[in-house]
C-alpha cells in the first residue's frame, strides 16, 4: 500500500512540537531496560534474520521516497532495503541504500549511503554501521539502537558510537496516534536538533530541524 506524506496524528505532533523548537531541552541518556547501548560486543545468537519492528520495518525490496527541503536546496531522497547476507561484527545485517539528489544554485548533486541494521530477539533494531564510514567492531566503533521494540516517552539512547565520527543520540518526545516522535542531536553538530516522526507500519515519515539550519523531509510514497 502506498502512503501519503503523514497521518493526521503525525502532522499534529510535528506542528505541536515544532512550536517549541527555539528552546533547547537538556539531554538525558536514560537507556532502555536491560540493554547496554551502545554495545561493545553484540552476540550473534541475540539477533534474528528479519527486521519487522513496526516503527522501523525493513523488508527487502521496500522503498520510500521523500521530498527534501534544505533552504536554498531542494531534492528527493529514495531509501531502499536490499537483500541481506552481509555480516558486521559477527551479526548478519540488512543493508539499506539511500540516494539523495539535490538541485541548488550550483546545479544537481547526488549522494549515496549504505547503512546496516539488525533486529534482536526482543524486537529492538540496532544500527551496525555505514559503509565506508564506520562499522561496529572496527576501530572501537559500537552498534547503537535505531529503534526500541517498545519506545516510551523520556527514553534516551545512543544511535551508535565512534568518537569523532558518529555520536548521535535521541530521546523519545511522544508516542501517540500511531506515531513515535524522536528528538535527535549530536556532539559533532552543536546547535542542530532534528525531529523524526515514525508512523506505525510505515517507518520514517518526516524529519524537521527544530534548531539550526533549515531542513526537512516528507514522505511522498512508501510500501
Amino acid at each position: 500500500m502506498r502512503r501519503g506524506p503523514l497521518s493526521v496524528g503525525a502532522v499534529a505532533l510535528v506542528l505541536t512540537l515544532a512550536g517549541c523548537g527555539s528552546v533547547s531541552v537538556d539531554y538525558e541518556e536514560t537507556g532502555i531496560d536491560q540493554l547496554v547501548i551502545p554495545t561493545p560486543s553484540p552476540d550473534p545468537a541475540d539477533f534474528v534474520e528479519e527486521v519487522d519492528n513496526p516503527w522501523f520495518p525493513l523488508e527487502p525490496g521496500n522503498e520510500w521516497t521523500y521530498d527534501v527541503d534544505a533552504g536554498a536546496v531542494d531534492g528527493e531522497r529514495t531509501v531502499t532495503v536490499d537483500a541481506g547476507g552481509r555480516v558486521v561484527a559477527g551479526v548478519e545485517v540488512v543493508t539499506v541504500t539511500t540516494e539523495t539528489t539535490e538541485e541548488g544554485p550550483g546545479g544537481e548533486a547526488a549522494a549515496y549511503t549504505r547503512d546496516f541494521y539488525s533486529q534482536d530477539t526482543r524486537g529492538n533494531v540496532w544500527w551496525f554501521g555505514r559503509e565506508g564510514v564506520w562499522e561496529a567492531g572496527v576501530d572501537g566503533a559500537e552498534a547503537g539502537l535505531a529503534m526500541p521494540a517498545d519506545p516510551r516517552v523520556g527514553d534516551g539512547w545512543r544511535l551508535a558510537r565512534l568518537e569523532g565520527v558518529v555520536e548521535d543520540r535521541v530521546t523519545v518526545q511522544s508516542v501517540a496516534d500511531g506515531a513515535v516522535v524522536l528528538r535527535a542531536e549530536s556532539e559533532l553538530d552543536p546547535g542542530v536538533v532534528e525531529q523524526r516522526v515514525y508512523d506505525e507500519g510505515v517507518g520514517l515519515t518526516r524529519t524537521f530541524n527544530l534548531e539550526g539550519p533549515t531542513g526537512s523531509s516528507v514522505l511522498t510514497s512508501g510500501p
